[in-house]
């Protein structure tokens, strides 16, 4: 239920959602289990961002938390996970190995319908590439199925989808953690989940110097789950993901100041020390 702030009130007796605070979540396919840990250690605090944006896998686990679902069902969600779910193999001469309706079957199949994003209970954005213009997209509005069809598709594996005259594809080519979508949807203060790597080179340093950016930026808490060993693209590590998720969230916590206020809206503080 909407306050009249936008907040979304509780029904659970928990701390209604802040409205100006956001989650954004990174991409990184099966690595988006992590996000469950964190999700996990949020809600044990009582801090509920009102807005979720994500990229490619985690526009998924983005969109399950703004759709209201409950980290429990979010959990089994993903420990039940299989690609097949959102993508199936394809004979035919097209943009991707994989074809995503089967995505779009999904979501009809959890909610009975392919809900408009607007009508979610907590401000959602997906982030994709124009692959026509090379730049990013926020999908807020509209169909849900399209938006997630768009997030995840990288090139090559999944097809672009089309949408509004555009081609989009993967919005990790652009920015995997589109904090600037969450500002663009109201947010003051922006809780990033970026799932790092410590193989991550040279290649990578326009993302490391970002990284540091958001390290030093006061109205952002930054969590990085360690994701070194772990299996990408296949699901037999969720366990040890989630558990590194919850991890990361708790030592990211504890360096900060960052903590829910008594009327449920969440602060993020200048690291400790």
């Amino acid at each position: 239920m909407m306050s009249g702030d936008g907040a979304v009130a509780s029904s659970d007796g928990m701390p209604a959602d802040d409205a100006r605070l956001a989650l954004v979540l990174s991409g990184g396919g099966a690595f988006g289990a992590a996000h469950v840990g964190v999700l996990q250690v949020l809600a044990e605090r009582g801090i509920r961002p009102g807005i979720a944006v994500g990229t490619s896998s985690g526009a998924l686990v983005a969109a399950a938390y703004a759709a209201g679902f409950s980290v429990e069902a979010i959990e089994r969600a993903a420990r039940a996970f299989r690609w097949r779910q959102i993508a199936r193999w394809t004979g035919a001469a097209r943009w991707g190995l994989l074809d995503t309706v089967a995505t779009t079957e999904a979501v009809q199949r959890i909610f009975g319908e392919d809900p408009l994003i607007e009508d979610l209970p907590r401000a959602f954005g997906a982030y994709a590439t124009n692959l026509r213009t090379r730049q990013g997209v926020i999908l807020d509005r509209g169909p849900l199925s399209i938006a997630l069809r768009s997030t995840i598709a990288v090139p090559g594996v999944l097809p672009p989808a089309r949408h509004q005259g555009m081609l989009l594809a993967d919005g990790g080519m652009v920015d995997n953690v589109p904090v600037e979508a969450a500002r663009a949807l109201g947010a003051e203060r922006v809780i990033v989940v970026r799932l790092h790597a410590k193989w991550e080179n040279v290649r990578m340093m326009r993302t490391v110097t970002r990284t540091a950016a958001l390290a030093a930026d006061e109205s952002v808490l930054l969590i990085q789950p360690e994701m070194e060993k772990l299996a990408q693209w296949t699901m037999g590590d969720v366990p040890q993901l989630i558990a590194e998720g919850r991890r990361a969230a708790e030592a990211a916590l504890r360096e900060t100041s960052f903590v829910p206020g008594a009327d449920g809206s969440g602060a993020v503080g200048h690291p400790q020390g």
